[in-house]
């Protein structure tokens, strides 16, 4: 069993690299991916039942992006855990290169060509369905953003996932509060989220996006009811990591400078110190 360290020493490489990507392709979007990338590194490295040598296993956990805008920690984390390479990693954003902005089936460990916002967790839903029915063992985890809680067709998701009690079924939420046009309460409120969720059948929980080692303690006890499926709320910051960075709007879509990529980069080394150091 992989520690809680050395996840987030993971974490913190993914981050990196992330960065790395981004500002060698000259676009993606930073702020997203770094707010993700502890829910992704505890997910493909210590939680979900996935073969990077047999992706294709049919009794494997699936996994959806539903914001797929912040692909880039994604193929970070895929490429730590071995579904494709450091060098495939280098050519994100190239000419013919299957990593593109967007998640696509193309790449070993990606599930769905996702992106559209709202439409992640709809099918999550008909992933879930079809394991109960085929009575396969699975659980079908999706990671959305809050930006997407105000789509029409997330709460239609949400209601069948309750009505058809898909205990096989997990939601996290970034919770980041931001999204490309502001705060997302100023965007379109979403209000109560625990409440709407709950409303729809489904068992809800909130809790840091950026501890490692809550985040464990709350997969591990999946599904949280039974007959019921799981959400998580992951209080996250935008732009975790790099101070500069973090709960800047701004930094949606925004590609570093050569200046900013070394500075970034550089306070990204100095945790690594601190956490090779550390117990």
């Amino acid at each position: 069993m992989i520690s809680d360290l050395e996840l987030e020493k993971i974490a913190v490489a993914v981050r990196q690299k992330t960065l790395e990507i981004i500002f060698k392709a000259g676009g993606g979007h930073t702020g997203g991916s770094l707010s993700s990338a502890d829910i992704l590194v505890t997910l493909y490295h210590s939680i979900m039942n996935i073969d990077p040598k047999n992706p294709l296993n049919p009794d494997r956990d699936r996994f959806i992006l539903s914001k797929g805008h912040s692909v880039e920690s994604l193929y970070a984390v895929l490429a730590s855990r071995g579904f494709i390479s450091d060098e495939a990693l280098k050519t994100y954003g190239q000419f013919n290169s299957i990593l593109a902005g967007h998640p696509t089936i193309k790449v070993p460990g990606i599930e769905l060509n996702s992106g559209a916002l709202g439409h992640g967790l709809s099918v999550g839903v008909g992933m879930a369905m079809a394991a109960k029915r085929s009575t396969q063992n699975f659980k079908v985890y999706v990671l959305m953003g809050d930006g997407e809680q105000g789509e029409g067709s997330v709460m239609e998701a949400a209601a069948a996932a309750g009505h058809y009690h898909l205990d096989n079924m997990v939601a996290i939420v970034d919770r980041n509060q931001l999204q490309i046009s502001g705060p997302t309460e100023e965007v379109c409120k979403i209000d109560d989220l625990a409440a709407k969720y709950t409303a729809c059948g489904w068992s809800v929980t909130e809790c840091d996006g950026h501890s490692v080692s809550e985040l464990i303690k709350i997969f591990s006890t999946i599904p949280f009811d039974k007959d019921k499926p799981s959400l998580i709320i992951a209080h996250t910051i935008k732009g975790k990591g790099v101070s500069f960075i973090e709960n800047q709007a701004n930094w949606h879509h925004k590609v570093p400078t050569e200046e900013q990529f070394k500075m970034a980069y550089d306070e990204l080394d100095k945790k690594m110190e601190e956490l090779n150091h550390a117990r």
